[in-house]
């Protein structure tokens, strides 16, 4: 299961709306085609315990991973982190516009011979339907 996490400095939940960008970035990865969307897990964790650059009190940042499985070709990951840097950007462009902000995206590859993992969502999906 891919994992898109979004971490952000405290100082912007209002400004950025957490929830609003959890759903932004979740509706751009699954419209890549790589994810299903029972697959990914997107969430937000703010952080209240930061520093960023010269420690002046509007400074932000928002930090967002991308971690997939291995296999995929270095060209479609690149157009993965693409689309999803893109909706990011189009999500903060009003945060950017009025404010110091640091954003970075990675997308990481999960070692999957050191994952484990245990899960029953497909047989709960299943009784939903």
């Amino acid at each position: 299961m891919p994992h898109l996490i979004i971490e952000y400095s405290k100082n912007l939940r209002d400004a950025i709306g957490p929830g609003a960008m959890v759903d932004a970035l979740h509706t751009a990865a699954v419209a890549t085609g790589e994810f299903p969307a029972m697959s990914l897990r997107t969430r937000a964790v703010e952080r209240d315990c930061y520093r960023v650059g010269d420690g002046h009190p509007e400074n932000g940042f928002v930090h967002i991973v991308l971690r997939i499985r291995p296999g995929r070709e270095r060209a479609r990951k690149a157009e993965i982190g693409e689309a999803v840097f893109a909706a990011a950007l189009a999500h903060l462009k009003s945060t950017f516009d009025t404010r110091p902000l640091g954003l970075t995206f990675e997308v990481q590859e999960i070692d999957i011979a050191f994952r484990f993992l245990k899960n029953n969502m497909v047989e709960h999906w299943a009784t939903r339907k």
